[in-house]
């Protein structure tokens, strides 16, 4: 308890010094980040590879490349991003100045994933980072060699008080809670979801939690299936089936089910070869008790394809599964592996109810020729996030919030959305002490013609249109009276030229 408490009490003592606020401590932080990846991207390869046997292509494109991704637009856009943001002002407000004002939260906690423990930790730290925060970085000790690498390179590169590294298990994960901080970003499972937010609300502590669930996959008989399977095969089975946003399952009519085995089937051999188990494209599942878990959701099952598993290195084949009953256990939780149960539906208003009776997931994947059943199905289900005719690639899309509803999780990050996940949006106004006959109304006594103006002001809308209207009119009429003022003016000079004319004998006609 006491080494949680100096850690998080540091960070908070160099938070409170104010050399995270500004831009340009940010911004270097940042780089020196982004020549971390650069410089030891051999070493966080060697990691993955030895916690989920990733291929050095897989692994740098799975989590390498996302990570500098990250970097690079948040460097590019983080000047626009913090600065003020103006408002929209009313009438009593025209001379005042009225802005959103972005200011760091604090010391916040980041709380890794075991599944893809390089970006799913560098990620949320990044956007932490660029808001201005002091950030406690926990990665999953269940990828402990990607843990033990986080924890020896990040005080290498980044500021050590600011930003330090926990490691340890459940026991350390615990302790770590039990501190004050001013967010936390969770990614994981709910049940342990659950756990951290009873934690935070201790401590009236704001969370972001990235779950999980299980995302179905609408496949619909108008459609290209050899290209659909393609790629629920490149999203169910990369990782090991180990994706928080795979496709968990398939709906589809039953007359397309055999299609779509014989198609997913052709698409793993193109993948993987004959041997599944001797490419080097192919990971493993994380460790033996969640070989277990996986194995035993393939009992009773019929197993169309796959099925075979090897304890000893923790490989399960990638598996389809035909005619699964909507009961079975495979459908009570989210598979986390590469087993792909398919239900089958007679229609899209089956597939629409099935989807809406189970618990909100994390992503949905639709395909289709008819982009309106597409939108018919995103507006008659909810998700975290959607996808049609591709699976998983709205994660990639970093102007989209990534982030999970209900049971799947709540807020979101990415991009710039990470920046104001971890930013408190400050309201500012700012008046001047002039003027002050225009703030009668709003003091006592009180009075219904006060109220009438009150409402004037605050109530009444006008349109773009009207107010040009009315401003055109208003400068018409100052002319107007400018004008006639200075033809009276003339007209009083030319009088008194006359008079004194006649007044010295001059003739008076010109």
């Amino acid at each position: 308890m006491e080494k949680m408490q100096q850690i998080v009490g540091r960070a908070r003592a160099a938070f409170n010094s104010g050399r995270s606020r500004p831009l340009e401590f940010r911004i270097q932080q940042l780089k020196a980040l982004e020549r971390m990846v650069q410089e030891k991207e051999k070493e966080i390869l060697a990691a993955l590879k030895a916690d989920l046997n990733k291929s050095g292509p897989n692994a740098y494109s799975h989590e390498i490349l996302g990570v500098l991704g990250e970097l690079a637009l948040t460097m590019e856009k983080l000047p626009s991003w913090a600065a003020p943001q103006p408002v929209k002002k009313n009438l009593l407000t025209l001379r005042d100045e009225a802005y959103i004002g972005y200011e760091p939260l604090g010391v916040v906690l980041v709380i890794g994933a075991w599944n893809y423990p390089f970006v799913l930790v560098m990620q949320p730290l990044i956007g932490a980072i660029a808001a201005g925060n002091a950030v406690v970085v926990k990665p999953s000790e269940v990828s402990e060699n990607t843990a033990r690498l986080v924890a020896e390179l990040l005080p290498q590169y980044l500021d050590k008080e600011l930003y330090p590294v926990v490691t340890g298990g459940v026991p350390e994960t615990t302790e770590l809670l039990t501190q004050r901080f001013d967010h936390i970003l969770y990614t994981g499972n709910t049940t342990v979801g659950k756990i951290v937010m009873e934690a935070a609300a201790k401590h009236l502590t704001p969370v972001t939690l990235e779950l999980g669930g299980k995302s179905p996959c609408y496949i619909d008989k108008d459609c290209d299936l050899a290209v659909a399977c393609r790629r629920i095969t490149w999203g169910k089975y990369m990782n090991c089936g180990q994706t928080c946003i795979a496709p968990d399952y398939i709906l589809c009519d039953p007359s397309i089910q055999s299609k779509v085995v014989e198609n997913i089937k052709a698409t793993l051999k193109e993948f993987y070869g004959e041997d599944v188990k001797s490419s080097p494209d192919y990971e493993r599942i994380i460790n033996q008790r969640h070989f277990k878990r996986v194995k035993s959701l393939l009992e009773g099952q019929k197993i169309a394809h796959g099925g075979e598993t090897d304890e000893a290195s923790c490989f399960i084949a990638p598996t389809i599964l035909t005619d699964v009953s909507p009961e079975s256990k495979v459908m009570e939780e989210e598979i986390f592996g590469p087993v792909l149960p398919i239900v089958t539906v007679k229609s899209v208003e089956e597939a629409i109810e099935f989807i809406s009776r189970r618990e909100k997931p994390l992503a949905l994947y639709v395909f289709s020729n008819n982009k309106q059943l597409i939108k018919r199905v995103i507006s008659e289900t909810s998700s975290g996030g959607v996808t049609g005719n591709d699976v998983i690639m709205h994660f990639f899309l970093s102007t989209l919030p990534f982030g999970g509803v209900g049971y799947s999780g709540m807020g979101a990050y990415h991009g710039k959305h990470s920046f104001e996940t971890f930013s408190h949006r400050r309201a500012c106004l700012i008046k001047d002490l002039k003027m002050e006959s225009t703030n009668k109304m709003r003091y006592p006594p009180g009075s219904q013609k006060k109220v009438d103006w009150a409402k004037f002001f605050l109530l009444k809308r006008f349109n773009k249109a009207r107010i040009g209207l009315f401003v055109l009119a208003l400068l018409g009429v100052v002319a107007a009276v400018m004008i006639k003022s200075h033809q009276s003016v003339l007209k009083r000079k030319a009088l008194l030229v006359v008079l004194a004319v006649q007044r010295l004998g001059w003739p008076s006609g010109w």
